[in-house]
């Protein structure tokens, strides 16, 4: 396989006027760690669907979100542009504070923003969201920014439960809408499959634009239990983590360090088993061939929690920490992009991030690009630009609030409390094990002085001093 291939996705629309719109489908799921895939090397999980997805499709291996939690990166999914120029820097609910009071930040992705649904819909589009939104409450739902469907989506970031009703006795906030008819054991990664499908099948005779958002595999960690015990046996015969499987990094935290759990495993074998559902009822309809299907995660895998605290279920090393954190563990995910129309499939290992979602499906659906962060990585020729990361927010996961940008093969975070600077070499220290700030101090003032420049330009909020901090 060639290690760098240009995705040449739009040759087809360029050369033949003739041929009808291709339809879209976006998959996003929560929480997904970039090595939770077989084809990125999981210790643990069998994902086949996925893998074949990407094995047939561009893979990229350096491919981040914008943020290292959840609502930020869906904002600029829907949108193309920066959390931090949406001044959606946190996940949407998200309270806390230490030694400074975390940055103002939005709690709905406003109206006057124009989403990717809109644009699809402009374009004479059928339009529908499945699934997690966690982008605003009631009047900021998928239906109020373009969606003709939307089915789950509404102001929560993780369901009451993983299966049917999907809700709390007596109610709850996390309780999904729409989903009220079910049957006992009803697993709630199979129901929003089954609704996909369904719109799959209702939409046939015009372009779509479909956004699948699992739940899966978010918190709570829940799965049917015949896969429960099917992951649990095919572990104890292979067992992945020898002598301990934890470790206290970064210093605020405990990172689980390999991938173990029976639970998170039987969690993403119905995640696998969604996609190749997926791409069976494309298939049966008679237009898998001219569908695109791009597969990506809101944030890295949940590996990484505060000291004292249970360890999160999956493992992102070699890469360091994970969700809530700026290291790569927390922001570098997987991302395909599957289109049939190419016949080039390969790696790309330039550096992108969900910002270039938006102008990317526009690019490949021959639609006009609007003028957003993102930049579209349809076109041939590799992308060299730096990106930025802006998290002014303490989180469950032990993060401090900071900064950080990527540049070539560099990477310098900021940490807000105490100005400190760490830089690595990222190609040679993926695992950003070496600090060289102290020895390469120019280009550590160099990329600082460019982070705060975009900040400024951004106009990105900042966290503030907590009059009553005590340093405890």
């Amino acid at each position: 396989m060639k290690r760098f291939l240009p995705l040449l996705l739009i040759v087809a629309l360029t050369s033949c006027n003739a041929s009808p719109p291709p339809n879209v489908v976006l998959v996003i799921i929560d929480d997904l760690g970039w090595k939770d895939l077989g084809v990125s090397g999981s210790e643990a999980y069998q994902t086949p669907a996925i893998d074949k997805l990407a094995q047939e499709g561009i893979r990229f291996t350096r491919f981040y979100s914008d943020s290292p939690v959840c609502s930020p990166t869906r904002a600029a999914l829907m949108t193309g542009k920066h959390p931090a120029r949406l001044d959606i820097t946190n996940w949407i609910g998200g309270q806390q504070k230490g030694q400074l009071i975390q940055a103002d930040y939005e709690w709905q992705l406003p109206l006057e923003e124009t989403t990717v649904a809109e644009h699809f819909k402009s374009a004479g589009y059928a339009t529908g969201f499945i699934g997690k939104w966690h982008l605003g409450a009631e009047g900021f739902h998928p239906e109020d920014q373009g969606f003709d469907v939307n089915i789950g989506g509404h102001a929560a970031g993780h369901p009451a439960s993983f299966f049917w009703p999907y809700a709390r006795e007596g109610g709850s906030p996390w309780d999904v809408p729409d989903l009220e008819e079910g049957f006992e054991g009803e697993y709630l990664t199979d129901r929003l499959t089954d609704e996909a499908v369904t719109f799959i099948e209702s939409s046939v005779d015009k372009p779509f634009f479909l956004v699948l958002s699992h739940y899966a595999v978010h918190t709570p960690i829940q799965a049917p239990a015949a896969m429960i015990e099917a992951e649990q046996s095919r572990l104890d015969a292979s067992p992945t983590c020898r002598p301990e499987p934890f470790d206290d990094d970064p210093e605020w935290s405990t990172t689980r360090i390999c991938q173990d759990r029976a639970d998170y495993a039987a969690m993403m074998q119905s995640t696998d088993d969604s996609m190749a559902r997926l791409i069976q009822a494309l298939e049966d309809q008679g237009i898998a061939e001219r569908t695109i299907v791009v597969f990506v995660s809101d944030n890295g895998g949940l590996s990484t929690l505060m000291r004292g605290r249970t360890s999160g279920p999956t493992s992102n090393r070699p890469l360091r920490a994970g969700k809530g954190y700026l290291y790569e563990g927390g922001i570098r995910i997987p991302f395909i992009v599957h289109d049939p129309r190419s016949s080039m499939p390969g790696l790309r290992t330039d550096a992108a991030s969900t910002v270039d979602v938006v102008p990317t499906l526009l690019d490949m659906a021959g639609l006009d690009v609007p003028d957003v962060d993102g930049r579209s990585l349809a076109s041939p020729g590799r992308i060299e630009r730096p990106l930025y990361f802006h998290f002014p927010h303490y989180h469950g996961s032990g993060n401090r609030p900071g900064g950080a940008i990527i540049s070539g093969q560099y990477k310098l975070i900021e940490w807000f409390e105490t100005g400190a600077v760490e830089l690595y070499d990222l190609d040679n220290d993926p695992g950003e094990w070496t600090n060289l700030a102290a020895n390469q101090s120019s280009l550590a003032d160099s990329l600082l002085g460019m982070l705060r420049t975009w900040r400024a330009d951004v106009d990105a909020q900042m966290p503030r001093a907590n009059p009553d901090w005590s340093g405890d």
